[in-house]
Order: C-alpha cells, then sequence, then structure tokens
C-alpha cells in the first residue's frame, strides 16, 4: 500500500519537501496544504522588488502553477488546518473536513512578532510577511509621504531603501544602539548607518517607541526619548514568531520552534518539521539554533524528503543568507557568534570589500559587501584555519 504524505506549509520548504520526494520516485499521494490563495512562491524578493513594482506576483512564483498537477502533487490552498490528531493519524481543518495522512511535514513558517504598542491597530501600521501585506504596503507607500520603519533588521532596513527610491521621507526607529545588531558586526553596522544616513534616511537608534497615534488613522508615532514623528505609514518590523503552535497544541516538542532531529523528524515518528519554524542541535555550532533563511528551507526540504524516503541523513548546514539594499548586496556566510579577530579586505568607501570573522585562529564566518566570489569561497572554506590567500582579493 502506497503512504500518504500530508505537508502544512505551502511555502519554500513545504513545496520542497514534495518536488523532492517527486524526484526521488515516491509514488505516494502528496497533499500540500497552504493558507495563502498563490501557489507557493518566493519571499526574499517582497521586500525589495516585488514592493518596488519590478517583479509581477507570477514572476515570484517557485513552479508554475501547472507543475503542482504534472507532478501529481495535491495543491490545497486557502485553507487552515485546525489541528492535528496523532492517534488517528489526520489532520483537521478549518471547515470541519479531515485529512489522513501516514507521514505528516509542518512546514509553517513564521509570522512577523507584533508589537505590543498603544495605537499599533490603526490604519495605516503593518507587518510585512505575505504577497497581500506587500500590496497593502505598496498602495499606502505611494498615496502617503511620511513612512516610520520600527525595527532596524533586514526587513526594517529594506523597505527603508526602497521607500527612498520611491521619494519618501524615511525614520527607523531601532531600540538597539546600532542596526542588524543581531546578525553583523559593529564594522558592518557602522557601514549600514553610513549607507542609509547617505541616502536620506533618518535612522533613531537606541531608542523605542512608546506608543503610534492617529484618530482612525496613524499619523505619528512617539519615541521614549520624547520625540513625535509625522507618519502616513508604520512598518512594525520587529523580527518573526514561528508558528509552531499546532505542533505544540499536538503535544510534539517545542521550544521557540518545532524541535527536530538531524532527518527532521519531531517526537513522533510520523512527524516531520521543516524551514523557519523547526529548531535543531548542530554539531557545527555545538548549540540549538532555529535559522530563518531560503538556505534552510530548501535543504531542511530536500532533508525531510530523503529521510521519508528511507535515507540515512543528518542535517548540520553552514547557514547563509542575504539582503539587498540600494545597489549593496550582503552576503553572509556563518554564524559569527564568539569571534575574537576580524579581517577586512576591500574598500568600504568603494562598497566593495568583506569582513573575515576568526575564532582561535579559525574562520567562522564572513560578510560580503558587493564581493560574491568572497561569499562563494567563504562557504567552501569557514572551519579551516587562517591563512593568507584562504579567501580572494577583492578586484
Amino acid at each position: 500500500m502506497q503512504e500518504t504524505v500530508v505537508i502544512i506549509g505551502a511555502g519554500q520548504a513545504g513545496a520542497q519537501v514534495a518536488q523532492s520526494l517527486r524526484q526521488g520516485n515516491f509514488e505516494g499521494p502528496i497533499r500540500l496544504i497552504g493558507d495563502e490563495s498563490n501557489a507557493p512562491y518566493q519571499r526574499p524578493p517582497l521586500s525589495k522588488k516585488y514592493l518596488l513594482g519590478e517583479v509581477a506576483p507570477e514572476g515570484l512564483l517557485l513552479r508554475p502553477p501547472a507543475f503542482y498537477s504534472t507532478q501529481n502533487i495535491d495543491l490545497i490552498p486557502d485553507t487552515r488546518v485546525e489541528g492535528i490528531d496523532r492517534a488517528a493519524k489526520r489532520i483537521v481543518l478549518a471547515n470541519g473536513d479531515s485529512i489522513s495522512y501516514d507521514k505528516l511535514v509542518i512546514s509553517t513558517g513564521t509570522r512577523a512578532r507584533q508589537a505590543p504598542l498603544p495605537g499599533a491597530d490603526l490604519d495605516g501600521v503593518v507587518t510585512l510577511r505575505t504577497i497581500a501585506d506587500v500590496d497593502g504596503i505598496r498602495e499606502r507607500l505611494l498615496a502617503g509621504q511620511n513612512v516610520v520603519i520600527v525595527g532596524a533588521g533586514y526587513i526594517g532596513l529594506e523597505v527603508a531603501a526602497v521607500a527612498r527610491q520611491l521619494g519618501k521621507d524615511v525614520t527607523v526607529v531601532e531600540a538597539q544602539d546600532r542596526p542588524m545588531k543581531r546578525v553583523v558586526s559593529p564594522f558592518i553596522s557602522d557601514f549600514y548607518c553610513a549607507l542609509h544616513t547617505e541616502n536620506g534616511v533618518s535612522l533613531r537608534l537606541g531608542t523605542g517607541v512608546e506608543a503610534i497615534t492617529g484618530d482612525g488613522k496613524v499619523s505619528a508615532v512617539k519615541t521614549a526619548d520624547g520625540a513625535s514623528i509625522a507618519a502616513d505609514l508604520v512598518l512594525v518590523a520587529v523580527g518573526a514568531e514561528p508558528n509552531d503552535e499546532l505542533a505544540e497544541a499536538a503535544g510534539l516538542e517545542t521550544d521557540n520552534g518545532i524541535i527536530v532531529d538531524g532527518a527532521g523528524l519531531t517526537s513522533d515518528d510520523h512527524i516531520y518539521a521543516a524551514g523557519d519554524c523547526t529548531r535543531f542541535f548542530s554539531n557545527r555550532y555545538g548549540r540549538s539554533v532555529r535559522m530563518e533563511s531560503v538556505q534552510n528551507a530548501i535543504d531542511q526540504g530536500k532533508v525531510v524528503a530523503q529521510s521519508i524516503l528511507g535515507e540515512d541523513v543528518d542535517y548540520d548546514p553552514l547557514p547563509w543568507f542575504w539582503s539587498d539594499q540600494y545597489d549593496v548586496k550582503l552576503q553572509i556566510a556563518g554564524l559569527s557568534d564568539g569571534y575574537d579577530e576580524t579581517r577586512t579586505v576591500g574598500e568600504p568607501k568603494d562598497h566593495k570589500f568583506y569582513v573575515a570573522y576568526l575564532k582561535a585562529g579559525q574562520l567562522i564566518a564572513v560578510d560580503s559587501v558587493n564581493s560574491p566570489r568572497s561569499h562563494m569561497m567563504a562557504r567552501r572554506v569557514i572551519g579551516e584555519p587562517w591563512r593568507e590567500g584562504l579567501l580572494p582579493e577583492v578586484a
């Protein structure tokens, strides 16, 4: 009898699981369930080219819609899963229907973290996660002039760059003392401070937001240091939280993410998880990690498919990330936590350089700015002792 695989979440990870199963000659039924109306699509361009209007919705799709029918993948959009009945091996949908499974994959991703602020429910206060979110943001962005962004992480700074390219007045409010503090060193933070300042963004660092004000519609943001900033649009970009509630309610082990092993298996032998919603132990870094990246979604999706197909796998990736702001591409390879030495190659003033991070003489991470060769090389040599010529010169 052929097994049925049900995948909850039709994002990058879920779509990858389905695709890899078919590539591995899995012949059983595959049901891919998503809560959006779109076929699986890329999320990284949402805050960049899609927001600018340079990419149409169909340009975001991971595969043409016909791919799923051709591959006999039952894509079920606009459907929310209410619960998992582990004893009966079935999921319960919001409309009361149920779908049975032999193997279940949870790939529910993340959601934008909400800021518990007075006025956060005003019209014009938004978060960014989906195509629908960005469609609404673009409409407001084109209609207004004053944009306030709460949070100076990837999403906040990418949207700030787009808004400036559209000629808007942009203020970024960040409670930390430097942008992207969670993921980059002070040197890279300083570079991005200068980049955004040169492009006309007002950065207010080291202060939080006290309240968002307006009469039905947002009109200003009050900061903790007493300032009032005019706002037609407020983007709250203070990070993401894993969508692990279904797993937790079903009694699976969770800890700010669904706990999985190197095969993507949860605490239930019939249930896997993949992508941003998961947490796993990395032997490479000697700790539990949860990664929010396309690389993790794709690679872990492949691993889960291999595991379902009976292959022996152990997922322990080298993480990599990227961010596009103005004409500058930041590419990060590895995690720089705990570095004790850095090497900078190239000229920051030319917007083309990289920073290598060392720990006890070994290369642990590289941040590359408009330097794709150093990024690609870093992904091959991270973990090796540092020596001259380990990474290329910046042309």
